[in-house]
């Protein structure tokens, strides 16, 4: 396509099919080339990024570079330059690759503390970065969430930094607490390992909230629950199996089959290309309660029932509104 064209092509709408599949098939084709020939991640990274785009490739780079270099970082590891470099990347995969469609942003309170429950699924915490280039791109007031990630994929070493640099923080009762006193925006995933680890036959039927910590966390601080159900995600790595073996030798809690994972290799590791909703759903107040409420098991195990349910019925519902999956 020439400038002119390029100038004169009309923009490209939400539910057109996403393009330039082959540019990012060629880059996972060269990423796997390097690293099976011995290079380390960043410069494999950096040779591969020839394969995409420039506005893609200069991405690449300029991630890479930050990885290898000094940054500036909270006491989380977040890295608000990071996030500004590999905001195309995402802001692609929100509006080109999985075409998100978000409702509901304008409920996620603008200031102070508050607390996002959301379904979980996709392996990789795709759900958690489209959830805040939601809030980004369509909040009046963007603020971006910081998200309880489970503490085996930090021992991924080319997947840990990246994770903290982009508000990733190890799951644990004493993480969300001391975030939401400082009055962040948290998101957590109830269901955890089991909900990414459905089988592609139990896609969007969720999985338990576990025994109602998130609740508990609200309780005690006085953030409001705000419900998100993410449709789409259940798609990208569509798991047919495990590999038990695979699993133990790496420490995490399963070590998934799909149709192109593992034997692709990295490419298999591409999400497949599905249309997603997300929809924030009404926040449920919790400051409200008396001090002792968050001793009350049956208080708890009810708040946590009424938040699955919000998220449960607002999954089936915009899996209407999507229709098909990948068209």
């Amino acid at each position: 396509m020439s400038a002119q064209q390029a100038r004169t092509a009309p923009p490209r709408r939400p539910h057109d099919p996403p393009p330039r599949v082959g540019s990012a098939i060629s880059f996972m084709r060269r990423l796997r080339e390097g690293l099976d020939a011995g290079l380390e991640l960043p410069e494999a990274l950096g040779r591969s990024a020839a394969a995409l785009p420039r506005e893609g490739a200069d991405v690449v780079r300029l991630a890479v570079k930050r990885l290898e270099g000094d940054y500036t970082d909270d006491e989380w590891g977040y890295d608000e330059g990071f996030v500004d470099i590999v905001e195309p990347l995402f802001g692609f995969l929100y509006d080109r690759w999985w075409r998100v469609q978000a409702e509901g942003v304008r409920r996620v309170p603008s200031h102070g503390r508050a607390l996002l429950v959301a379904n979980h699924a996709g392996i990789l915490p795709w759900d958690a970065t489209m959830m805040a280039m939601a809030l980004l791109r369509e909040h009046p007031l963007p603020r971006h969430p910081r998200f309880l990630v489970l503490d085996w994929a930090f021992e991924l070493p080319w997947a840990s930094t990246s994770i903290r640099r982009l508000g990733g923080v190890v799951a644990s009762p004493y993480n969300a607490l001391r975030l939401l006193e400082q009055d962040e925006l948290v998101a957590v995933f109830p269901e955890g390992a089991k909900g990414t680890g459905k089988h592609f036959r139990d896609r969007y039927r969720l999985q338990r909230f576990g025994r109602g910590g998130f609740v508990e966390l609200a309780l005690r601080t006085g953030a409001p629950i705000v419900p998100v159900a993410v449709v789409g995600s259940e798609e990208i790595y569509p798991k047919l199996g495990e590999i038990p073996a695979l699993a133990r030798l790496i420490g995490a809690p399963f070590f998934p089959v799909t149709p192109t994972f593992p034997w692709l290799g990295p490419l298999g590791a591409v999400p497949l290309p599905s249309k997603w909703r997300i929809e924030f759903c009404d926040p449920i107040e919790t400051a409200g309660y008396p001090p002792g409420a968050v001793d009350d098991r049956a208080l708890v195990f009810e708040l946590s029932e009424r938040v699955r349910e919000t998220v449960q019925q607002a999954v089936y519902a915009n899996l209407v509104k999507r229709g098909s999956a990948f068209v």
